[in-house]
């Protein structure tokens, strides 16, 4: 897992999420976003879908706890540099992102968001990654 942050974020993310493992998340905390350039990933405004394209982006279901969770550490979590001035939406926040699942030196399955939130079924995932 790789995202856009810092290592005092990815402690915050950690210790809020403790089924993921440590030792497979990583930030990337660069002014350029290379990483996410060599992943072909876009930016938002950048996002051009095909006509009659449907989108389907659900809110995920959360419990109240889980919304209160997100709600107090949303703005700590988010990818802004310490003392950005912000004069508009920040780069961090309109990058999209991706999955890969990657077995040796293989990338079994791919793929790059869309939209914000259009993220692949889980399904589809552990089946790539031979998880089930």
């Amino acid at each position: 897992m790789v995202s856009i942050g810092d290592g005092e974020k990815l402690t915050k993310f950690l210790d809020l999420n403790p089924n993921v493992p440590k030792d497979i998340a990583f930030v990337d905390d660069s002014d350029t976003f290379d990483v996410y350039e060599a992943a072909n990933f876009g930016v938002f405004t950048d996002t051009k879908l095909a006509k009659g394209t449907k989108v389907d982006i659900k809110a995920p279901d959360f419990s109240a706890k889980q919304w209160w969770g997100y709600f107090t550490n949303v703005a700590k979590l988010a990818p802004v540099k310490k003392g950005e001035k912000l004069t508009g939406v920040p780069e961090g926040v309109l990058r999209l992102g991706g999955t890969f699942v990657i077995d040796g030196e293989d990338v079994v399955y791919a793929h790059r968001e869309n939209l914000p939130g259009m993220s692949p079924k889980i399904e589809d995932v552990a089946t790539a990654g031979k998880l089930w």
